[in-house]
């Protein structure tokens, strides 16, 4: 799904709302994930997952092209981690 179907959904869902207004509660929503997520804070969503920074250590790569060995420097990336009631929903146990 990407952000103008979820818009569509959601206004389809509350009619009493502006479709101007549920793009910027969205906005807002993923706003505040991602500048937590700078800060280096986690922002978890409960049923659904946490999203957290994570630092990926410096290391040798190697250029594909060249098959020389470059020196890639660490760095913060964002990580998810799904909920328990997704994954449940994922994999049933019948």
């Amino acid at each position: 799904m990407i952000r103008s179907e979820l818009v569509k959904k959601l206004a389809l869902r509350n009619p009493h709302l502006f479709q101007r207004d549920i793009e910027l509660i969205i906005d807002t929503f993923f706003q505040e994930i991602t500048d937590a997520v700078a800060r280096g804070d986690r922002a978890e969503l409960r049923g659904f997952g946490t999203f957290s920074p994570r630092v990926r250590a410096a290391r040798e790569g190697r250029n594909p092209r060249t098959g020389e060995s470059v020196t890639v420097q660490e760095k913060v990336v964002p990580f998810f981690r799904s909920g328990k009631e997704i994954r449940e929903r994922l994999n049933p146990k019948d």
